[in-house]
Parts: C-alpha cells; structure tokens; sequence
C-alpha cells in the first residue's frame, strides 16, 4: 500500500526505552488533533496507572499468538520478553478514511510495517546519550538493576538502527524535542504525493494542461 492508496499518512516513532518517546507522543496527541495513536495489543503486565485499551491492549500470550496465526496483526515483535502487535484491519480502515495513525513501535516493527507501507514516515526518538538514558532508567524506580541492565544493552543495539528513519530527534530539553517532532508531522504532509493524495481538486487542472 503507497500513498497513492490512502489520503492518510501513517507515522512510526521508535526509541529506546527510557528516552521520552510516550511522554512525547501522548504530548503531540494533545496538539495535533489531526492524528490518532495506534493501541497495540501486548503480553506484558500492566504498569501502575495503565488502562487497558488506553495505552495498549494487554492480552494473554496464548491469545496473542492465537490472533497473530490469524493473522490479525500487520507486525508484531518480541522485545524485552514481551509480545508487541498492531491491529491490520484497524489501521487500513482509519487510512482510507483519511486519517493520519502514529504507531508507537520498536525497529523491528518499524520493518515489517515497510514492508506494506513504504511510505510511511519513521522518526526515532534518542537520547542524549546512554549515560543519560541509564539515569532516567533509574529514576522510574519501576525496574529492577538486571531489567535496567538489559534495556541498555538492548538500547545500544536499537540505536544502530537510527539510519532507517528520516527524522532523527534527540531529546534532551522536553519542549524543544517536542517542537521537533510536531515539525516533522507537519513538513511530511506537505510532500508532493500527500498533497496530491488530500487534495486532488487542486491538481486537476494541471492533468488537464
């Protein structure tokens, strides 16, 4: 599927865990009204204040693997011991309809949804730098040192899959990374094949030139 199947455009954000990137999405999401977030189907336990079906839809392994034999999930990944999916049928239906849909998902995932939508418009979010990103993965008091551990060195490895995406945010000052990411939403729907996609009244007339 291309931009010349939908009018809406679909955004990925990947990061490491630990450099801001739900803080910034559920941000841009209060600012942009014009876009809507993707709930992705998970294995892993809920954390404190999470709502199922607000930040993910949380589901037994046996059903994840159930629903992705199906079918059902246009990709989905293992990362951190856990199982991530996205809903296929959902997403097809909201950008046909015109909507834009950010998917909050890791590299891996980032992939797979390529592999159906080339033009899709991937942005990864990075830290400072891992000594910062390992500070702010102490300071969530949520993990224990052998889970912190292992989201660094999984970090360095996701890190090295920043070339695949166009827009490349550091987050060091919320606010500013925040600006960066509403710009990067807003400049990609400004490219040619958007603009034809949206708003084919206004090319018309040049086809018949």
């Amino acid at each position: 599927m291309t931009d010349s199947d939908t009018s809406g455009t679909l955004f990925i954000v990947s990061a490491p865990s630990g450099a801001g990137k739900t803080t910034l999405v559920r941000l841009l999401l209060e600012q942009d009204a014009h876009v809507r977030l993707s709930i992705s189907y998970t294995t892993r336990a809920p954390r404190p204040g999470e709502q199922n079906g607000r930040e993910y839809h949380f589901v037994s392994v046996a059903d994840f693997l159930a629903m992705k034999e199906r079918g059902d999930f246009l990709e989905s990944a293992e990362v951190h011991g856990n199982y991530y999916g996205t809903s296929r049928v959902w997403l097809v239906e909201q950008m046909r309809a015109g909507r834009d849909i950010l998917l909050e998902i890791d590299w891996q995932g980032a992939q797979q949804v390529r592999r159906r939508f080339p033009d899709a418009v991937g942005i990864f979010i990075m830290p400072p730098s891992l000594d910062e990103l390992e500070r702010r993965l102490r300071g969530r008091g949520t993990d224990s040192a052998e889970v912190i551990a292992r989201r660094l060195a999984a970090a360095r490895d996701e890190m090295s899959h920043v070339g695949e995406f166009e827009y490349v945010i550091i987050n060091n000052q919320l606010q500013e990374a925040l600006g960066d990411l509403l710009a990067a939403l807003r400049a990609s729907r400004l490219r040619l094949a958007r603009q034809r996609a949206r708003h084919p009244e206004s090319f018309t007339p040049l086809s018949q030139e």
